[in-house]
């Protein structure tokens, strides 16, 4: 039988929690250490966003990637609105701003980025900052009925 003396225990404890740090470390960072792969997002399109708020009950998810080359891809998908169009704009929270990039309908509920779409370089900086956003308009609210602003 092996018997530790209790002088060599803490460092076998501490060596043993080292290394699961840096497995553990190893395992969530190695997908994408170099951010090559873009900034991806799910945030959730409401009227309370909307400038001005609204009350609508309509909802949306917006699955949408910005790559580190600018490029950018992904949907939109809607409830309970007859959306009339769809559009990534340039503005920060609070504010309205231009149309920067158009979205197309493709199914009932559904606007994606069209193939090919990509961010100018001062564009690429506004998101970066947290001012881009987008919304789907409706006839109801033709300046936009929901809202979510883009985050990376």
């Amino acid at each position: 039988m092996f018997i530790l003396r209790k002088s060599v225990r803490p460092y076998l404890l501490a060596s043993a929690l080292v290394m699961t740090a840096l497995l553990t470390g190893c395992s969530t960072s190695g997908a994408d250490p170099m951010g090559m792969m873009g900034h991806s997002m799910q945030p959730k399109l409401d009227g309370a966003h909307e400038v001005p708020p609204n009350d609508s009950q309509a909802s949306g998810v917006v699955t949408i990637t910005v790559a580190a080359d600018k490029s950018v891809s992904g949907n939109i998908v809607t409830t309970g609105i007859d959306g009339k169009a769809a559009h990534i704009h340039l503005a920060a929270v609070g504010v309205n701003g231009p149309v920067i990039v158009p979205l197309t309908k493709t199914a009932d509920n559904t606007w994606s980025v069209p193939a090919g779409a990509t961010l100018t370089d001062g564009q690429y900086a506004s998101y970066m900052a947290g001012n881009l956003y987008v919304n789907v308009h409706s006839a109801a609210h033709p300046g936009g009925e929901i809202r979510a602003q883009l985050t990376k």
